[in-house]
């Protein structure tokens, strides 16, 4: 089996209209497939990861991919990253409830398919979307970058495919199967006191507020959003906005320079300025000055909210330039 339509070039590739456009009417043919026949398409939780050989990549990984994004994790059972990364991808796959499918390799049992993806070492994570690969990165990342690259790639799927994910139905598997846990709370109390030492300026007594919640809720979005604008207003309470703004126009590649006015851009109401002197610094710079440009523009999106039609803007921005 040959994988087909397959680009390693990233997603710049998978811009081509004619791919976005087939891409779209295989994903609404299955959904009128399923209307058709009374069904709803939906998937239980478990169904989010699946293991993949050779004989059922093209059904289970190319086919599928042109209704969702499949991030495909290269694993060994002798690889001890593999067994930190592995059980990892498998818990934000159902966390992220059908935005992406797992599909788990066995590369001892596979040799072709690492073969053909060019697998050099393992842990190895790649995504297939509408039919085309890329890779996403190689080893046991850290969980907040994981997290970055599936926002970023699950955003490419559906502005440039129409790639809304899969139906997720907890109650579609086995009888009597236990519901998911329900993250801990209410959080009310604590809440309310880091509200108040947000607005008291005790901005690290509302960090550690925050914090605490994100401990037992870690996507409580009210404390994901709190604890943003408490960092970016410590940030900025002692900076000196001339001096600041000055600096940033004289050392336009100096990524400590740009954040600081970027700070002070969001602070000021200049949200798409700020976003936009980031995505800039962004696409000026490489290796940790780009990621530490990179990390605090996903901070300040945090800040705004990711409904806010200016991040949506930005982070199409930001995967132009990223990728």
């Amino acid at each position: 089996m040959q994988p087909r339509n397959m680009s390693m070039s990233g997603v710049v590739d998978l811009a081509a209209v004619k791919a976005a456009g087939e891409a779209k009417a295989k994903a609404e043919q299955a959904r009128a497939e399923a209307a058709r026949t009374g069904g709803t398409g939906a998937v239980s939780p478990a169904a989010l990861v699946i293991d993949v050989d050779e004989a059922g990549f093209e059904r289970d990984v190319l086919q599928r991919s042109a209704e969702v994004p499949v991030v495909i994790d290269f694993w060994a059972e002798w690889c001890e990253p593999c067994k930190q990364l592995g059980p990892l991808l498998e818990r934000l796959a159902v966390q992220y409830n059908g935005r992406f499918l797992l599909a788990k390799v066995d590369v001892d049992a596979n040799q072709m398919l690492m073969q053909q993806f060019g697998i050099q070492g393992i842990p190895a994570v790649f995504a297939v979307v509408a039919g085309q690969a890329l890779p996403l990165f190689q080893g046991a990342a850290p969980e907040a970058q994981i997290r970055e690259t599936l926002d970023q790639l699950i955003q490419v799927g559906e502005e440039r495919f129409g790639l809304t994910g899969i139906v997720v139905d907890p109650d579609a598997g086995a009888p009597g199967a236990a519901p998911a846990e329900v993250p801990a709370g209410p959080y009310d109390a604590l809440l309310e006191a880091a509200a108040s030492a947000l607005d008291a300026n005790d901005f690290g007594g509302a960090i550690q507020a925050y914090k605490n919640v994100l401990a037992d809720d870690p996507g409580n979005p009210e404390a994901k959003l709190g604890l943003a604008q408490a960092e970016l207003l410590a940030r900025v309470q002692s900076m000196d906005p001339q001096t600041v703004r000055k600096e940033a126009a004289d050392n336009p590649g100096d990524v400590d320079a740009q954040i600081a006015a970027a700070d002070l851009d969001l602070v000021g109401g200049h949200v798409e300025d700020a976003f936009g002197r980031l995505v800039e610094a962004v696409r000026r710079t490489a290796g940790d000055d780009r990621n530490t440009a990179r990390l605090r523009l996903l901070e300040l999106f945090e800040v705004i909210g990711p409904e806010d039609p200016r991040v949506t803007a930005a982070r199409t921005a930001l995967a132009r330039v990223l990728f």
